[in-house]
């Protein structure tokens, strides 16, 4: 279905890699085979096979953009019931606490991801050949990528550039946000300088992907303008461009297109269990998101969990052509079309229609619901855009620029010129706002939007001065055997 992309081979797992995100290493047993950690990388397909290993995390990252949204003022949890993923209900709530099991799995795998990266990182120089320096780029890149999120998520974070070692969490102490951004900002600026445009294969980290995130983590920071500069010339110099129909970004033949900066790779050939989610090689979000009970054309039933509420559907201006594509008013399809569907918990008529499970054989390889192929537009052109209008905006730099920037965005949005918006200073920062909401509904950064500009108590149970963090896991407390205090609240 994707020729030659990356999620092709990213199943391939390397058993060098096994024991950083396991524990079934410490059960005695006599090894079947194994591999000398210290004494890998001495050839070219080491580094590739290693460096699939470390993009093999990002299937992880469903659960970030799940929560990201469920989190927001977007949506409601949804689910068979109110006990149903008691982690996702409580963080809809604003109640969850150091033992919400999902915000664990955020950690866990984004330290699994940091991992993979170091080690590689650590054995850069071992061997030479030919694009080494791609590979080490590309590392780079996908430590950045992890650390974003982990630092977004949690704050302070530990940081090391190694391999950590079992007794690191009494003596690493949680890095200042500012250290982790420099690390971040450090690995962004090496990739963007070494890598193209043009990557080796259909999936993999580009110059575009690096200056994109490197704009963004600047924006996290109010670093505005060094955002403003990055995301410029990422604007004038990329190849990137929106595609003329928003209808076309979210399925099958919009993957991997002219808007994309970098996608998360996702494919339908490896099943997994709720035993073991992070093993899917699908795009495990979009069965959690789907209808449920759903029988009809198009889509397919899931778990109806991130329901849009109705005030997000308000948001959108009549006339706004992005809104029956990213919203799914289920009532008025099941009139349509003649399709029937059950409710769930929170039931609200509506639906992330953007990452809903569509329709695929009956006979595809792995379970219907946890292996949806459907990729994660990670960073979309539209996004650079309205980051670089952000930027250009809030740090007093040049009004018309965020005007010309966000009205490209909104020509498309109405399929007309009638639309853009021409307000200055603060007026133009909310329409700014306003815009990354419905433009960007149902991918994940609603909620961090709202934190980073100070707006977090927009969100129902939202305490100002806690739940701008989540917490540490409270295993990760207790084995730094003190050395690692909770964030404020927790």
């Amino acid at each position: 279905m994707k020729n030659n992309s990356i999620k092709k081979i990213i199943a391939i797992i390397i058993v060098v890699f096994a024991y950083q995100s396991c524990t079934d290493d410490f059960i005695e047993r006599e090894p079947e085979y194994s591999i000398d950690s210290e004494n890998y990388f001495n050839s070219e397909a080491d580094y590739q096979n290693g460096l699939i290993a470390c993009y093999d995390l990002l299937q992880s990252t469903y659960v970030n953009v799940l929560l990201g949204e469920i989190a927001s003022d977007n949506t409601l949890c949804g689910g068979g019931d109110a006990n149903d993923v008691i982690g996702f209900q409580q963080v809809d709530d604003m109640i969850h606490t150091e033992i919400n099991s999902n915000i664990r799995d955020v950690w866990n795998w984004m330290y699994a991801g940091v991992s993979r990266t170091n080690y590689l990182l650590e054995f850069q120089d071992k061997t030479d050949f030919e694009g080494r320096e791609i590979i080490v780029a590309e590392a780079r890149f996908l430590r950045a990528y992890y650390y974003f999120e982990l630092v977004k998520w949690f704050g302070p974070v530990p940081v090391k550039e190694t391999r950590f070692n079992l007794g690191d969490e009494t003596i690493i102490p949680r890095s200042p946000v500012e250290d982790v951004y420099a690390l971040i900002e450090s690995d962004l600026i090496y990739a963007s300088n070494t890598l193209s445009y043009t990557a080796p294969q259909l999936g993999r980290a580009t110059k575009g992907s690096a200056q994109a995130l490197l704009g963004k983590a600047y924006l996290y920071q109010d670093k505005f303008s060094e955002a403003s500069v990055v995301l410029e010339d990422l604007i004038q110099n990329g190849p990137y461009d929106l595609v003329s129909d928003y209808d076309t970004i979210f399925e099958e033949e919009g993957e991997n297109s002219i808007e994309s900066v970098f996608e998360v790779q996702y494919t339908d050939v490896q099943g997994a269990s709720f035993d073991c989610l992070q093993c899917s090689e699908g795009n495990v979000a979009v069965g959690f998101s789907g209808v449920r009970n759903y029988s009809g054309s198009l889509f397919t039933s899931g778990f109806s969990f991130n329901v849009p509420t109705q005030e997000t559907v308000d948001q959108f201006e009549e006339g706004d052509l992005r809104k029956d594509v990213a919203i799914l008013d289920i009532e008025s399809w099941a009139t349509e079309t003649g399709a029937s569907y059950g409710t769930g918990y929170e039931h609200t008529g509506y639906f992330n229609r953007k990452y809903l499970p569509r329709k695929r054989s009956e006979n595809a390889a792995g379970d219907l619901n946890l292996t949806n192929p459907n990729n994660y537009r990670a960073i979309r052109f539209a996004d650079v855009l309205l980051m670089a209008a952000e930027a250009f905006n809030r740090g007093g730099i040049n009004d018309a620029k965020a005007q010309q920037y966000l009205n490209r965005v909104r020509d498309r949005a109405f399929g007309d010129t009638d639309h853009q918006i021409s307000a200055t200073g603060s007026s133009l920062t909310d329409a700014i706002s306003q815009e990354r909401r419905v433009e960007l509904v149902g991918e994940g950064h609603r909620f961090f939007d709202l934190v980073r500009t100070g707006q977090g108590s927009e969100i129902d149970g939202f305490t100002t001065g806690k739940n701008e963090l989540f917490p540490i896991p409270l295993e990760e407390i207790q084995f730094s055997n003190g050395n690692w205090l909770q964030n404020d609240g927790y």
